[in-house]
């Protein structure tokens, strides 16, 4: 079993996965290819914190995976009068598929996911922010096409979102520069994390230091969720780190901003930057509609989606197991067998991986799959097909 605690429980290559299929899935409903892998299954929805889009995002992922969520609130429920989080993760094991929790504290996350017997999904806590970065990442990846090599570039608090961009961007090969004044950097522990990556980490508390030459800029509020009382404090802190035009000018010519939103225009970013042509704030919002967070919910019930292997250990696990037969290529017959779903898929294509066409467990195509372009550096794409514990792979050209 899997959770989605923090993204420091994470390898680059498993964020690099999550990104993967979440392309696939993506792709799958924009043109209405129905992925009901966790049909019947049920998400509880904890919310500790107020929320619009994890709320949206996590209800409508559920759904499109075939699933339901249930939604419990701070009121109006035991977890509000102070019920013990163990005896919470026991009795809603024993009627969910998977939890997701958005709340303050990481112990009560992780609390649940020790004394609970389905996976645990981290909505947002003041730690961190795993989701929402993702879905950055995945934003950034559409319109650079790889994050290897990238400079991110963070202004503002030390905060969950700080904290998970540090270790998300590190993690898959980018540079991370952040900004940030004396008293509001991030904890400890990021920084020690941080500390293993030399000179590909810089913390500073010059904005402008922190932008030079950045490939993407990205802010936050300056106070969150449960600081209302520190609002005055924190804004005669921060005068000097709003991301303006001026800010702007520093980074790369083609660099983009980014916003986790809600934002408070004109304090950390101003209507110019987050309205103008370098925001991909609107991109980065539909990107939490559902992707990322449904590869994390389908950890809870697809075949092979934690097991993390690429797309040449699959299909050698493939040709082992079920002895495939080759499938001939050409005709309405090959475009039937040309099916969807993106972790290994994807993973294969981004490394060029060499695939035989094989086909395994499936003497006939089926109706109604439709070929999806993807591209390619190697010989072969490869598509494959998770479906009730059969495997299907499938070339999809040279």
């Amino acid at each position: 079993m899997k959770h989605l605690l923090k993204l420091l429980d994470l390898t680059g290559q498993e964020i690099l996965d999550i990104l993967n299929l979440a392309d696939q899935l993506k792709y799958e409903t924009k043109h209405g290819i129905p992925h009901p892998h966790l049909q019947g299954k049920c998400l509880g929805m904890i919310f500790e914190k107020s929320s619009t889009r994890t709320r949206v995002s996590f209800e409508v992922g559920i759904n499109q995976l075939g699933g339901y969520a249930v939604v419990l609130g701070a009121e109006g429920s035991q977890i509000g009068r102070g019920e013990p989080v163990q005896d919470t993760a026991r009795v809603l094991s024993r009627y969910v598929d998977g939890i997701m929790i958005r709340t303050f504290g990481q112990d009560e996350v992780e609390a649940l996911a020790q004394y609970g017997s389905v996976p645990v999904i981290n909505g947002l806590t003041d730690f961190c922010h795993p989701c929402q970065v993702l879905a950055d990442l995945m934003t950034i990846r559409e319109y650079k096409g790889s994050l290897e090599g990238l400079k991110l570039c963070f202004i503002g608090d030390g905060n969950n979102m700080m904290n998970s961009l540090i270790v998300g961007g590190l993690k898959v090969g980018m540079s991370v520069s952040v900004a940030c004044p004396q008293g509001y950097r991030p904890p400890q522990e990021i920084l020690e994390f941080a500390a293993g990556y030399g000179d590909k980490f810089e913390l500073t508390d010059s904005p402008m230091q922190a932008a030079k030459d950045a490939d993407v800029v990205i802010t936050d509020v300056w106070t969150s969720m449960g600081q209302e009382e520190e609002r005055q404090k924190r804004e005669a802190a921060f005068a000097g780190y709003c991301v303006d035009e001026q800010l702007m000018a520093q980074a790369k010519p083609d660099a983009m901003v980014q916003h986790c939103l809600p934002a408070h225009r004109g304090e950390e970013v101003t209507d110019a930057v987050i309205d103008g042509p370098k925001s991909i704030c609107w991109d980065e919002a539909e990107n939490r509609n559902d992707w990322p967070e449904q590869r994390d919910i389908g950890t809870a019930g697809v075949p092979g989606f934690e097991r993390g292997i690429d797309a040449e250990e699959l299909l050698a696990e493939t040709v082992e197991e079920h002895q495939p037969r080759p499938v001939r290529g050409g005709g309405k017959e090959f475009e039937h067998q040309r099916q969807v779903i993106g972790q290994y898929a994807l993973h294969g294509l981004k490394s060029g991986v060499p695939v035989q066409l094989v086909q395994a467990r499936q003497s006939t195509p089926k109706p109604g799959i439709v070929p999806i372009p993807m591209p390619c550096k190697g010989q072969a794409a490869l598509a494959v097909h998770i479906e009730n514990g059969d495997v299907l792979l499938a070339q999809a050209g040279k």
